[in-house]
């Protein structure tokens, strides 16, 4: 399984991904964080690549209603991994183009993910 999903602090989500990303096993993170947002009204995510290998080849990928229904929900998402996936995850996050702040981490930097995560220095674009 390339997702291992967990709850701390009341209002983080965790998502560990290890190997290749699968379009149904993304799909299914995505009904557990709205899950969670139904639940707590609002959400941070915290993304741990853990030996990433990418994505798998899949139509679909480019199905936006998630971040269209749930980004008003979703405070902040920080991303921790390997520095090449850095400008792929980027894109596949569309960081720039969502009103939630991203930040990417270098494997090892979970810490200050989690520090930058509870703190309240960032702007929305809303």
């Amino acid at each position: 399984m390339p997702i291992k999903y967990e709850f701390e602090y009341g209002n983080l989500c965790i998502f560990k991904v290890s190997g290749q990303l699968g379009k149904v096993e993304y799909q299914d993170a995505q009904r557990d964080a709205e899950a969670a947002i139904q639940k707590l009204g609002s959400i941070k995510v915290l993304i741990v690549l853990e030996n990433f290998s990418g994505w798998e080849r899949a139509e679909g990928w480019e199905d936006l209603s998630f971040p269209e229904r749930n980004d008003p929900y979703i405070e902040k998402i920080a991303i921790v991994g390997d520095p090449q996936w850095q400008d792929l995850v980027y894109a596949f996050t569309l960081k720039g183009l969502r009103p939630v702040p991203i930040e990417y981490f270098k494997t090892g930097e979970e810490s200050r993910a989690r520090q930058w995560l509870f703190t309240n220095n960032e702007r929305r674009l809303i």
